[in-house]
This record gives C-alpha cells, structure tokens and sequence, in this order.
C-alpha cells in the first residue's frame, strides 16, 4: 500500500492526543472491568493515546478500509488546538475511525494503536473556529449521519472532564505544546440497535459531522473506499 501523507491542507500540524473512556456512558459500561488484574482500581488521571500523522484525512477525501476490516467505527468528536502557553487558538471537528473492539480488549492503560492508528483513520475538519467563537465548546451536540441517516448525536457535556478539567488533569503529568490537539472524548450511542457501542460504517459508505448551531466547524464529511493492496 502507498505510504498515506496528510494533506498540506489540514488545519492541524501538532501532535493529535485522543482521550480514553472520558463520557459518562462509556465509563459506566467499563466500569465492572475495572477492578481486575493488573490494575484492580479504576484509573485516576486522563488515559490518553496519539493520533499518529499517517492517520489524518482532510474533510471531503476518501478513507481506504483495510481489506481485513468488515467494518470502521466512528468516533464524533471536537478537538482543541492549542497556542502558547497553553492558551485555546481554536476547534476542529474530528472523526476518530477504529477497528470495531471491546474495552476488555483495548485494556485502560495501553494505547489502542492497532485499533485506531491505521493509515487514514482519523477524519479531520477543513475550518478551524477560533476558540473566542466558541465560548463553551461542551454546550454542544454533534450529530453523526450515515448516508444521509442520522446514526448519533453526541452531546459533549455528557463527558466526564469537561474540557478546563481536562486541560488541568492531563498538565498535571504531562505538557501539551503549541499546535497540539486534544481531543474532547468520544462517546456511545445511549439506545437503538447500536447501544452500548459507537456508529459502524462499511466500504461504500458516506460519513458526516457537524455541529448544528455552529456553523463555523463547517461539515466533516468522508467517503469510505477499500484500500487498494
């Protein structure tokens, strides 16, 4: 397969950091795993893991699937761009894709790569609204649509850190840089026949993001292809 390069385009240069079991739903649905071996005590700070570079499409270019993958999942969701000093430069809206898995599987405390850092495997927003339009970034909704079909809504203050909680708890072991990205979770749907899980997409498939109400995220739109061997 042809090495995947991100587009010049992409409103993001820094490093791309995802967020583990961070909305509410999600924890209570994990939450019995995690008194087990090793760990036996739910974690305490921010589970974080990277979006590596390969992974980043530009909003409106195709997203190769892997022969071996019957199906992606879909992960809505907003991430802050950070500027000096730790000070907010904007929003992008996101598209985390995984291959479908468990928590079980995934663990608490080991980054997911090879569910989440596949070639392609993370949709990225063309606009960045800069962070003063957009005063409270957990006040909103994400809706998810799957060939025109509305598959899920994300409502970003159901998380659990909102996200000067977030910023807090995650400096408080680590320094984000200028450029950096951080996503603000990722959730499940709450009912139908997806819940428990996030939205599944297939090959031939057309995925969607927006955020009504804030037109200045603009639309985060992908076409699913299969990846050419």
């Amino acid at each position: 397969m042809t090495a995947h390069i991100p587009s010049p385009d992409l409103p993001i240069h820094g490093t791309v950091y995802g967020v583990l079991l961070n909305s509410q739903a999600e924890w209570q649905v994990a939450a019995p795993l995690m008194s087990n071996a090793p760990y036996q005590a739910p974690p305490k700070a921010p589970v974080l893991y990277i979006k590596t570079a390969n992974t980043w499409t530009l909003s409106e270019h195709a997203i190769a699937v892997p022969s071996h993958v019957s199906a992606v999942e879909i992960g809505a969701t907003l991430g802050v761009v950070l500027s000096e000093e730790g000070a907010l430069r904007g929003y992008v809206l996101l598209n985390d894709l995984s291959v479908p898995h468990s928590v079980a599987e995934q663990g608490f405390y080991r980054p997911p790569v090879k569910y989440k850092c596949i070639d392609g495997f993370l949709g990225v927003g063309a606009q960045l609204l800069p962070a003063v339009d957009l005063p409270a970034p957990h006040a909103i909704t994400l809706q998810v649509r799957i060939n025109g079909t509305l598959r899920q809504t994300v409502q970003l203050g159901q998380m659990r850190r909102r996200l000067p909680q977030l910023l807090a708890d995650v400096g408080e072991f680590m320094t984000l840089q200028a450029g950096d990205v951080l996503m603000l979770g990722l959730d499940i749907c709450h009912d139908g026949p997806e819940s428990g899980h996030r939205p599944h997409a297939v090959v031939g498939d057309v995925v969607e993001i927006d955020a009504p109400g804030v037109p200045g995220l603009g639309v985060l739109r992908h076409h699913l292809i299969g990846a050419v061997a």
